[in-house]
């Protein structure tokens, strides 16, 4: 059964996470600061000090074209790693979508149709959340432009196609329509670019246009929230309770929403579960970031965000899990990783995709790479309990299939996808340009 609520788990934490500066100011920003980019039920629900959010009919009416999700038991991945391990995995692809991210698309649409917004621009990496957001426009008679990292627009053709089909605008960013993406491209033309790069054309854009919103995809409080329709769906679809949750992670959405209604209950004291992030080894925020105030995008448009970051003017390599190629995270989940609460690691592209692959084989779906994360580090526990001979569960989210990366498993099958050592030296001169 789908949830009638969302889940903010802000008041439930040992201490409140750090507010959002105004650059200018370096003052906690108000609502008349957002308002600019985002309508107002949203910034609501931003600082909401609520615990349960109801969910608007309308949203639910959509949500059931594909929840709720199924949780499925690994049992021939099981069988193949001859491990004691039970693994279960709550599986995202089949959203119209085919991943996690029409669960804050369609509410972000409908509020801002709701509040006459006629245009909502966002940025994509590897295409998943501009293809929700192209869906959930077009839902609610909204148009969407979209501005797709130039790396996976070369990369993930069908990303693109499939946002058009949904009625989108997709740029190649940087891109020459805004003056963020023309400065960009005047000092680099064969830049690949960046999640933040995309934001800042994106923002740009929502702030210059009449009845133009901005919305995003992953980051924020709101987002994170939505995506908890994940977790509380799992908690009553699970047979029994979890000793450790996985999740990729590169803004933190997916992970979030798996896992903050079992860190709900186990701050309740009824679980307790260990909760694991697993980053790209090529953009580690985490495990290697410093824990600062930062821009969210490289042009410097948005509030300071005190988050794990690698710096707002940092260039991930080219690797194809678009949708973790973020400087940043999500300053709830950073908030989080410092008070304790889950743990981080990293794993390489190959190890990833031949998670992938593995998977496949043994459960019969292709899984998108970013989850493949989650995958890799799903084996290597399962692996250790072959080893030590714990029966533990382990639960993770596979939030969307693979079927628009196929050239990049051709790759990975063919030997010729390259693992990225990123050198310390990108990361410090990065971290020189964080606001002073």
């Amino acid at each position: 059964m789908i949830p009638s609520n969302w889940y903010n788990i802000v008041p439930d934490l040992p201490a409140p996470p750090p507010p959002p500066l105004h650059p200018g100011t370096r003052q906690p920003i108000g609502p008349d600061d957002l308002a600019p980019l985002f309508p107002m039920e949203l910034i609501v629900q931003e600082v909401s000090g609520e615990r349960f959010v109801p969910i608007p009919q309308e949203v639910l009416d959509v949500y059931r074209l594909w929840r709720p999700t199924p949780l499925i038991r690994a049992r021939r991945l099981e069988k193949a790693l001859g491990t004691p391990a039970r693994i279960y995995y709550k599986y995202e692809g089949g959203s119209p979508a085919g991943s996690h991210k029409p669960n804050t698309a369609v509410p972000q649409a409908y509020y801002n149709a709701r509040e006459g917004v006629r245009l909502l621009t966002t940025e994509t990496g590897a295409g998943q959340w501009g293809s929700a957001l192209a869906f959930a426009c077009s839902q609610f008679d909204v148009e969407c432009q979209v501005w797709m990292v130039r790396a996976s627009y070369d990369q993930k053709p069908y990303r693109r196609s499939l946002m058009q089909v949904y009625g989108a605008t997709v740029h190649a960013s940087p891109s020459p329509v805004t003056g963020s993406g023309s400065k960009v491209l005047a000092d680099d033309p064969d830049s690949p670019g960046s999640l933040g790069i995309a934001i800042s054309e994106a923002v740009e854009v929502a702030a210059a246009t009449p009845d133009a919103r901005y919305a995003l995809g992953s980051v924020l409080n709101h987002v994170l929230m939505h995506q908890t329709v994940i977790g509380e769906e799992a908690l009553k679809q699970l047979p029994e309770l979890p000793d450790l949750v996985i999740g990729c992670t590169g803004g933190g959405s997916n992970f979030a929403g798996l896992a903050f209604p079992f860190l709900r209950e186990k701050l309740a004291g009824r679980i307790a579960t260990v909760f694991r992030a697993v980053e790209p080894a090529a953009c580690p925020s985490f495990t290697r970031g410093a824990y600062a105030y930062d821009f969210g995008d490289t042009a410097g448009f948005t509030p300071l965000l005190k988050m794990h970051t690698l710096g707002h003017t940092f260039v991930p390599d080219p690797i194809h899990a678009g949708g973790l190629r973020y400087h940043g995270m999500s300053p709830l989940l950073s908030h989080m990783y410092e008070l304790g609460m889950f743990e981080a690691v990293t794993r390489s592209q190959s190890e990833c995709f031949e998670a992938g692959v593995r998977f496949a084989r043994t459960e019969g779906i292709v899984p998108a790479p970013e989850p493949t994360h989650a995958l890799a580090e799903t084996i290597a526990e399962a692996l250790r309990c072959k080893e030590s001979g714990e029966e533990k569960v382990i639960l993770t989210a596979l939030c969307g299939h693979g079927f628009f990366d196929l050239g990049a498993y051709d790759r990975h099958l063919a030997g010729q996808l390259e693992d990225y050592t990123l050198p310390q030296e990108r990361i410090d001169q990065a971290l020189t340009q964080l606001p002073g």
